[in-house]
C-alpha cells in the first residue's frame, strides 16, 4: 500500500478504484502553493504504481478547481529567482508525469480553472465542468509565457488559430463555449457534476483495466514527443520573462488593484 500521507495541499480518498485528488488551498481558489506544486510533481508516478487505483479524479476544493499561480507567490519569485529556478524541474515533472501515468485522469472542473489551474485539468485524458465553470490561460496577462505546460496542449485540443488567439489574449471562456470548441468534453448544471463524473470513473474503474491503460499510452505518445520538444524552450522564456518589467507591472498593479501599463519591458 502506498502512503500518501506526506502529500501537502492535497487531499486524496480512495474508493473502489477511484482516487479522488483534490487540490486544497481553498482560502485561494487553489492557487498553486509550493507544497501542492511540489507534490503534484510526485503524486503521478505513485498513482501509476499504485494498484489499488484504476482511475483519478481530479478536483478542487470550495468554489474553484484551481487559479493557477499565486501573486504573492510571484512577487517572491521575482525577488529572489532561486525561488522560481527551484520550480522549474517540478513544472516539467507535472506535465511529463501526467502522460507518462497509465491511469485514466479525469478532471472534474467545480469552478474556475486558470493559467496552470487550465493547464494541469488540460493534461487529463477527460475534462468535464460544471456549466458556471470558466477556463482560460492568462500567463500573459502578468507579463508571463505560458511556457509550463499551455502553449503545447492548447493547439492539440482547438488547432493553432484558436489556441494563440486564447494564449495571446489570455481570455477566459465559458465552460459551453470550451465544449463546443473541443477543449473540454462535458459541460452539465453543476448539481450534475458528481453524476457524470463518477459514473464515468465507475465505468473505466470496472472496465478492461489493461487495454483501458495500454490505450492511453498509445494515445499520449505523440503528447509526450511534443512535450519533450517544447517544454525546455517553454519554461526557458518563461523564466526570462519572470525578470521582465511588464511582469513586475502585472504583479504591482494586481496588488494594488489596478490595470497594469504595459510598456513591453
Amino acid at each position: 500500500m502506498i502512503d500518501y500521507s506526506s502529500y501537502e495541499d492535497l487531499l486524496i480518498e480512495k474508493d473502489k478504484g477511484v482516487m479522488t485528488i483534490t487540490l486544497n488551498t481553498p482560502q485561494t481558489m487553489n492557487a498553486f502553493s509550493p507544497a501542492m506544486h511540489h507534490g503534484m510533481s510526485r503524486i503521478w508516478t505513485d498513482v501509476h504504481d499504485d494498484p489499488e487505483v484504476d482511475v483519478v479524479v481530479l478536483t478542487g476544493a470550495g468554489r474553484a478547481f484551481s487559479a493557477g499561480g499565486n501573486v504573492v507567490a510571484m512577487q517572491k519569485k521575482i525577488d529572489d529567482t532561486d525561488l522560481w529556478d527551484k520550480g522549474m524541474p517540478e513544472s516539467k515533472r507535472i506535465i511529463f508525469r501526467m502522460l507518462e501515468c497509465d491511469k485514466p485522469i479525469i478532471a472534474r472542473l467545480n469552478g474556475h480553472a486558470v493559467g496552470l489551474g487550465a493547464t494541469v485539468a488540460l493534461f487529463c485524458d477527460v475534462i468535464i465542468a460544471a456549466e458556471h465553470a470558466k477556463i482560460g490561460d492568462p500567463h500573459v496577462n502578468a507579463g508571463l509565457v505560458a511556457g509550463d505546460g499551455g502553449a503545447v496542449i492548447w493547439p492539440q485540443l482547438v488547432g493553432f488559430a484558436r489556441a494563440k488567439e486564447y494564449l495571446m489574449t489570455g481570455d477566459l471562456m465559458t465552460a459551453t463555449e470550451a465544449e463546443r470548441i473541443g477543449l473540454i468534453n462535458h459541460v452539465v448544471a453543476a448539481d450534475e457534476l458528481d453524476d457524470k463524473v463518477y459514473s464515468l470513473a465507475r465505468r473505466l474503474a470496472s472496465g478492461a483495466s489493461k487495454s483501458i491503460r495500454w490505450t492511453k499510452q498509445l494515445v499520449n505518445i505523440p503528447l509526450r514527443q511534443l512535450a519533450h520538444s517544447m517544454m525546455d524552450l517553454g519554461l526557458s522564456v518563461e523564466t526570462q520573462s519572470n525578470s521582465s518589467a511588464d511582469h513586475q507591472e502585472a504583479v504591482t498593479a494586481f496588488t494594488n488593484k489596478q490595470k497594469p501599463n504595459f510598456t513591453g519591458g
